[in-house]
């Protein structure tokens, strides 16, 4: 087999001072279903090691086990829910310690991580004044945010700064699954299918195509997001997106406020691209490369949450030309996050 440089892009990181806040989020009362997971995380002690052990970690186990499964970089990031459960002041300062924090990470380790940046979309116009310091002076390969923010979705107006600031940069957008909002979740919860079994690809997707809907691509051209888990189900759906959000074919009361100039499948091909993370399924991976091209597809193993070991062996094991997996492998990582090649 060939040595493919492999990059996975979206691996999970924290910090003492956000863990601390989230397990004190952890002990109290509101029905958010992101608490379960939470307080399995921060206020669990059990696990060998705990899960929060690995999250904290850069330079010992993390390390050891890339190592040991040939895998050269991760794309580091604050794990969800990052600061988006905090009070606004709180995820302001929150998420500038974060970025110092991880900034230091990657600059003792560059050959070995890099690094996408937070910020609290609770306060667009902090959030604006962070995106530009974490790009423009702590150098970010990009940023992560943990979907919906207390129910609102970035394609509301009131953060488009946010879009504007990530175009004029641009500076690559990971969306990261979190659990739905309230209201949005008594479906969900009778059968225990609101985490990773089904509602976070439900929530994530819907944030994806709200984003092409609104027409915040036809404003943003050069705004780039990236989905995980192999696209959050939309690739899957872009034939019936198009025929569907065709205005000759909908109801007039079915038709959105805003006339977007393309179909939906050409913005998801001009203005996404997807990982891998945590959906190990070769019918699925050749289905996507088929939809959107090898050029959209990145690899990610989305640790440690999900092993090493069964996230390269997926890709090795695909049947898919090499050229495809160097672009997945690595390739896409190096073009859409700025990452030097070796």
């Amino acid at each position: 087999m060939p040595k493919f440089r492999r990059i996975a892009t979206e691996e999970a990181w924290s910090t003492p001072e956000v863990a601390e806040l989230l397990r004190q989020v952890s002990r109290g009362l509101s029905r958010s279903l992101d608490l379960p997971i939470v307080r399995g995380i921060y206020d669990n002690p059990a696990g060998d090691p705990p899960l929060l052990k690995k999250l904290l970690d850069t330079a010992d186990m993390r390390l050891r086990t890339m190592d040991e499964n040939n895998v050269d970089m991760h794309l580091l990031a604050l794990t969800s829910p990052g600061v988006q459960m905090f009070t606004s002041r709180e995820a302001v300062r929150l998420a500038e310690v974060a970025n110092d924090r991880l900034a230091e990470v990657v600059a003792a380790h560059p050959d070995r991580f890099a690094w996408l940046a937070s910020f609290a979309p609770q306060d667009p116009a902090a959030a604006v004044k962070e995106i530009h310091r974490a790009r423009t002076e702590l150098g970010a390969n990009g940023f992560m945010v943990n979907s919906h923010t207390d129910g609102e979705y970035l394609d509301e107006e009131k953060f488009w700064p946010i879009l504007e600031a990530l175009n004029d940069l641009r500076a690559p957008l990971y969306i990261h699954p979190r659990a739905v909002p309230e209201g949005f979740d008594s479906a969900l919860r009778a059968y225990g299918i609101e985490t990773a079994i089904w509602g976070y690809g439900v929530e994530t997707g819907t944030h994806a195509v709200r984003l092409i809907m609104s027409g915040v691509f036809d404003r943003f051209p050069d705004l780039k997001i990236v989905i995980g888990h192999m696209g959050e189900g939309v690739p899957f759906w872009l034939w019936r997106m198009d025929r569907m959000a065709d205005p000759h074919r909908r109801r007039p009361a079915h038709r959105p406020p805003y006339r977007m100039s393309e179909k939906p499948s050409f913005y998801f091909k001009r203005n996404f691209a997807i990982t891998t993370s945590g959906m190990e399924s070769v019918p699925a991976l050749k289905y996507s490369i088929e939809v959107l091209g090898d050029e959209n597809v990145m690899w990610a193993i989305d640790y440690p949450y999900q092993d090493m070991p069964d996230a390269v062996q997926f890709l090795d094991d695909a049947d898919i030309p090499d050229e495809s997996k160097a672009k997945i492998y690595s390739g896409n990582a190096e073009r859409i996050f700025g990452i030097a090649p070796n």
